[in-house]
C-alpha cells in the first residue's frame, strides 16, 4: 500500500553511516536539494469542521487507499539518495530509477554514484534492498497506518501548499521501532496522506539520541506517491546527520502491461 506505509529503515541506515563511516568520508560534493527543505506550514491550524466526525477520517483514508492501490499497476521514478551533514557536505550519493509493478515487485537500476563507497555499501544499498524486500513481503515489519497499529486523533485542519488537509495525531498502539509517533496531514478531498512528521515509537539504540523524519507526497494523476523523505539523526559524539531521498519524474502505468523490463537490474 504505497500511501500508508512509512519505512523507518532510513533511520537505521543513517545510523550506520554516521556512527561508523560518514565521519571518515572525504567526499566534497555540494548539497543541492531538488526542492526547498522547508514545507509550507505557515497557515495556522484551524478547528475541525462541524460536519466531520472523529471516527470518519480513518475509515475514509483506508477506503480511498484501497481503491487507489487496486488501480495502481506500476510506475517508474527517478530516485536520488544522499547522506549529508548540516554544513551541506554530501558524504555519499546514489541516483537511479525505481520501478514498481503491482502487486509486489520493485527493482532499482543505478545510474550514478558519488562520494564514499563505504557509506553507499553500508547505508544506501541496504536501504534500497530493504525497500525491495519489504515490497515483496520478505520483511514482515507491519508499519502500515491501519487501526491495528495506530489511533488517529484529529487536531484540526491546515493548508499544506495547494492541499487543504485534516491534521491528525498518530498514536502508535505499541512501542515498536517500525512504528512512529507524530502528525499526519490528510487531503480533505482525496483522503490521501500529504505529509507525515514523526519519530520512531521506540528508541533505536544508545547511540541515537533522537531521530526525526518528514515524508511528503505528491499527486500524480489520481495517485499519491512519495515526493521527498528527510531523516535527521542526532548521534552521540558525532552530532546530527541527514539522509534525503528525492522521488522525481514519475511515469505511472495505467495499463496492465506485465512485460519484464529489458534493463539489467542491479542485484543487492
Amino acid at each position: 500500500m504505497p500511501n500508508t506505509k512509512v519505512s523507518l529503515s532510513v533511520v537505521a541506515a543513517l545510523w550506520v553511516a554516521t556512527t561508523g563511516f560518514a565521519i571518515r568520508a572525504q567526499a566534497q560534493l555540494t548539497y543541492e536539494p531538488t526542492q526547498k527543505s522547508e514545507v509550507d506550514l505557515t497557515t495556522p491550524l484551524q478547528p475541525l469542521r462541524s460536519d466531520v466526525t472523529e471516527g470518519q477520517i480513518f475509515p475514509e483514508l483506508l477506503a480511498h487507499n484501497e481503491l487507489r492501490n487496486a488501480k495502481l499497476l506500476g510506475y517508474t521514478s527517478l530516485r536520488t539518495y544522499q547522506v549529508v551533514d548540516l554544513k551541506g557536505k554530501v558524504h555519499a550519493q546514489e541516483i537511479g530509477h525505481m520501478e514498481y509493478r503491482a502487486p509486489d515487485k520493485k527493482t532499482f537500476v543505478v545510474t550514478s554514484e558519488e562520494g564514499s563507497g563505504l557509506v553507499r555499501r553500508m547505508a544506501l544499498n541496504p536501504l534500497i534492498a530493504s525497500e525491495i524486500e519489504t515490497a515483496a513481503g520478505r520483511e514482515h515489519h507491519d508499519s502500515a497506518i491501519v487501526p491495528a497499529n495506530y489511533t488517529l486523533k484529529p487536531l484540526g485542519e491546515q493548508q499544506v501548499g495547494p492541499y487543504h488537509c485534516f491534521v491528525v495525531q498518530a498514536i502508535p498502539k505499541r512501542k515498536d521501532k517500525y512504528l512512529f509517533e507524530g502528525k499526519v496531514w490528510i487531503d480533505d478531498r482525496d483522503y490521501a496522506v500529504v505529509r507525515i512528521d514523526g519519530h520512531p515509537a521506540k528508541k533505536l539504540s544508545f547511540w541515537i539520541e533522537r531521530a526525526d523524519f518528514v515524508r511528503r507526497y505528491q499527486k500524480i494523476g489520481s495517485f499519491w506517491l512519495p515526493q521527498r523523505d528527510e531523516t535527521f539523526v542526532q548521534v552521540r559524539l558525532y552530532g546530527k546527520k541527514a539522509l534525503t531521498i528525492a522521488h522525481e519524474d514519475y511515469v505511472v502505468s495505467p495499463s496492465s502491461d506485465k512485460q519484464e523490463s529489458a534493463e539489467s537490474v542491479r542485484s543487492f
